[in-house]
């Protein structure tokens, strides 16, 4: 097995980060556009870390830290490549990275219908805490 290399995302990867998502993310959210994660890397260059493999993207995980709190989305494994510590290197690179800023706990958005992620995030010392409730709002139409 080749060896997994760890990076954050570049403008460069952006239509490739999109692309894989389609295949490789359970849901679709309203920033899955070229606009939105352009805006995500101008902003933090460092926080949509990516995993590839032979020269392919593998993974990919977005760490946000807003200063107050540590945010983990998009956490999404190619089909092809899963069960094979793909994800748990990208989280290990995210949570290395909350710890460098000063973060002190992560949470993660991890739909309710995704059994497959449950466990996963599981596994990772993940909990859910079932006395917090998302509350959303769209912002445009």
């Amino acid at each position: 097995m080749t060896e997994l290399r760890i990076r954050a995302a570049t403008p460069e990867d952006l239509d490739t980060v999109l692309a894989f998502w389609k295949v490789a993310a359970e849901g679709t959210s309203i920033s899955d556009d070229r606009t939105g994660v352009e805006r995500l890397v101008a902003r933090d260059p460092e926080a949509l870390i990516l995993a590839e493999r032979s020269g392919e993207l593998a993974g990919t995980v977005i760490a946000g830290f807003d200063g107050w709190r540590c945010h983990l989305y998009r956490l999404a494994v190619h089909p092809d490549h899963r069960r094979q510590g793909i994800a748990s290197a990208l989280l290990a690179a995210a949570e290395e990275r909350f710890v460098r800023l000063g973060g002190r706990r992560a949470d993660a958005m991890v739909l309710t219908r995704n059994e497959t992620a449950h466990q996963a995030w599981g596994a990772a010392g993940y909990g859910p805490e079932e006395q917090w409730r998302r509350w959303v709002k769209p912002l445009t139409d």
